[in-house]
């Protein structure tokens, strides 16, 4: 990894900062953050130019930051949170400009998960003779884009599963009246959950019961740039075995795409009528009469490019991913009242008998968010 300085933990630092800054509006690229810095003998150095990754097909960080800079490109020090790209997208190589502009030295706090060009743009820089050092503050470079990671190591999305319930761990009344157990301001919170997410994803018996939109609203967000947010509506995904998805189901009629997953190779009417209201059909293999869930994540990743997966669902589905071991994260919304015990519970986890069964979980984090608490936590590994 070599040796930082002082100042180059400031100034990566800064560019992770900076790449937070694409936080909803990046997807499916990375948030990337650059910081050009001229020492010019000092040990403290001076920012000549920085910028991010702002949303794909426009130019990289490490572009801006170099076109913020100009000639005192020359002879700096790039920071970068991501190993700068090697081959030519929709934009062009940003190692090449680097070295183009004359950098002297890049310091990388990650190197690119893609596999298949992870080390280009490293060892492009060095051929070109430029000092690279890599691994600097890499775990909040990762931090910043867990989904992007894990479709590229894990050819699958980062799944993150949001639940709200009463502080007896009730979802709903046992009719299915769910509106509103928490607050506003934990409603805001998973309206940022669901604007930095690639796709939400629910089962159709929760939409059957709630009607729900799935969509990010720009009253409800509550960011400066929440109009611009709204633009890019996350890809809704909704798990259909038999097709019983109704015709007027609310979510059909929203901005963006809807996609159902189902096993149904036969109802052709009903594949029909649902395509003619606006939704988009596809047929996965099943297993013991359901979607196949790691199969349904590989899809996704392979074919939508899913980074990361908000699922908003009820007890089944939210168990089935749970023993599947296919949760990376939980958001738990836990609202300070009382439904009682013929309310639904949180999760159906059937094969749960007896205490050695139990699935513990790690709390990352727990806060209130007005009157409520909001929990993130990570399943144990089994």
């Amino acid at each position: 990894m070599g040796e930082f300085s002082t100042a180059d933990y400031r100034y990566m630092a800064r560019a992770i900062q900076l790449a937070k800054r694409g936080l909803y509006t990046t997807d499916p690229n990375p948030r990337v953050g650059c910081v050009m810095v001229h020492f010019d003998g000092s040990a403290e150095g001076s920012i000549v130019g920085e910028g991010y990754h702002v949303r794909a097909g426009e130019p990289h960080a490490e572009i801006h930051a170099l076109k913020a800079a100009g000639s005192a490109a020359q002879g700096a020090t790039a920071y970068v949170t991501l190993e700068p790209c090697s081959h030519t997208g929709r934009t062009g190589p940003c190692a090449v400009a680097l070295a183009q502009a004359g950098v002297a030295r890049v310091v990388v706090a990650m190197g690119d998960p893609n596999p298949q060009v992870s080390g280009g743009g490293i060892e492009y820089l060095k051929a070109a003779g430029i000092q690279v050092q890599v691994g600097l503050l890499e775990a909040d470079a990762r931090a910043l884009n867990p989904g992007f990671i894990s479709r590229m190591e894990r050819q699958r999305p980062f799944v993150r599963l949001k639940m709200a319930m009463s502080l007896d761990g009730r979802t709903a009344m046992g009719s299915g009246e769910s509106q509103w157990i928490t607050g506003p301001q934990a409603r805001t919170k998973v309206q940022r959950l669901r604007a930095r997410s690639s796709a939400i994803l629910s089962g159709v018996e929760s939409i059957i019961m709630d009607d729900s939109r799935l969509t990010l609203r720009a009253d409800q967000l509550a960011l400066d740039n929440a109009a611009e947010i709204v633009q890019r509506q996350p890809l809704r995904v909704i798990l259909d075995s038999r097709l019983r998805l109704p015709l007027a189901a609310a979510c059909l009629r929203e901005p963006g795409r809807t996609l159902i997953i189902t096993t149904d190779q036969h109802s052709e009417e009903k594949r029909r009528k649902l395509a003619a209201a606006g939704a988009e059909i596809q047929v996965l293999p099943a297993e013991g009469g359901r979607i196949a869930l790691a199969d349904m994540l590989r899809w996704l990743a392979d074919n939508e490019q899913v980074n990361e997966l908000l699922v908003e669902t009820g007890a089944t589905l939210a168990g089935a991913l749970l023993e599947a071991n296919l949760v990376d994260e939980l958001q738990l919304f836990v609202a300070p009242t009382l439904l009682g015990g013929e309310a639904r519970p949180l999760f159906a986890l059937p094969g749960i008998t007896q205490m050695a069964d139990q699935k513990r979980l790690t709390i990352k984090e727990s806060r209130t968010v007005g009157q409520d608490w909001w929990i993130t936590a990570t399943p144990h590994a089994d």
